[in-house]
């Protein structure tokens, strides 16, 4: 994972130098840069913070609209706070979360994180061995 950071931060840095080329050019020769000449770095900029902040940041968005959704009874749940619990009801954006035997307490819908993941057969094996 480290590798593909160092690899999008290499890039960013060859994409600001060669966007920054032209304008350089121009203020090396004493010239007065053209007008779309001096918004070239400006937009590439923009195009760069579009593509690794905010195209990203929407696609999570529109995953985590989905997945609130689709909850159902009986889903496990985890919630922005950090509480697990099993849904066992559903209504006007409100969800009743179990959190333990008798125990359920109502959340907004949209702060529930994503569902809990069950964990692998060897996990569970493991669990029981102790």
């Amino acid at each position: 994972m480290k590798t593909s950071i160092k690899h999008i931060i290499t890039n960013i840095t060859l994409m600001l130098s060669l966007a920054l080329l032209p304008a350089n050019i121009v203020w090396a020769e004493g010239g007065d840069p053209g007008g779309f000449a001096s918004l070239i770095p400006l937009i590439l900029i923009m195009v760069i913070f579009w593509v690794l902040l905010i195209r990203p940041q929407q696609k999570r968005m529109k995953e985590h609209a989905e997945m609130i959704k689709a909850l159902k009874k009986g889903d496990k749940v985890i919630t922005g706070g950090g509480v697990y619990g099993r849904i066992t009801h559903v209504k006007d954006n409100v969800a009743t979360v179990e959190i333990a035997d008798g125990v359920a307490i109502k959340v907004k819908q949209d702060t529930i994180a994503g569902l809990q993941e069950s964990p692998a057969p060897q996990e569970k094996k493991a669990h029981k061995d102790k």
